[in-house]
């Protein structure tokens, strides 16, 4: 058995995070996260506000134009990381649930000891 950690950024791990960055952008979702929230919402407000002052042409578009990306950045990347630890959350429970079904043991039938050679191999399950 390997002692070598497992790597962070598998495959199916990471396409499942990138979905899940862009499904947590749902204000049901984002609700339960109240700093994500928030700061969704000031992006929003800020791709407003500036848009519109693109339309009008004023304030100043690259700097609020580089403010609205960072933000929408930084939910995206927020709701990655909270896809990801979920994503690898998820994949120890399930090898944990799969070592516990093939885990086997060897029951002695007897509590005394002098029964110690007459063993059997059994499902961990049925200790």
């Amino acid at each position: 058995m390997s002692n070598a950690p497992a790597s962070l950024f598998t495959g199916p791990l990471m396409s499942a995070a990138v979905r899940d960055s862009f499904v947590k952008l749902d204000p049901r979702m984002l609700v339960r996260n109240p700093v994500m929230f928030v700061v969704a919402i000031v992006a929003l407000l800020s791709t407003i506000l500036w848009i519109k002052g693109l339309a009008a042409g004023t304030g100043q578009p690259g700097f609020e134009g580089q403010l609205v990306f960072w933000l929408w950045l930084t939910v995206l990347f927020g709701n990655f990381a909270e896809g990801l630890a979920e994503g690898r959350g998820k994949a120890q429970a399930a090898s944990l649930r799969a070592t516990k079904a093939e885990l086997s043991a060897r029951r002695l039938p007897g509590a005394d000891g002098a029964l110690a050679k007459a063993w059997r191999i059994v499902p961990a399950s049925q200790l």
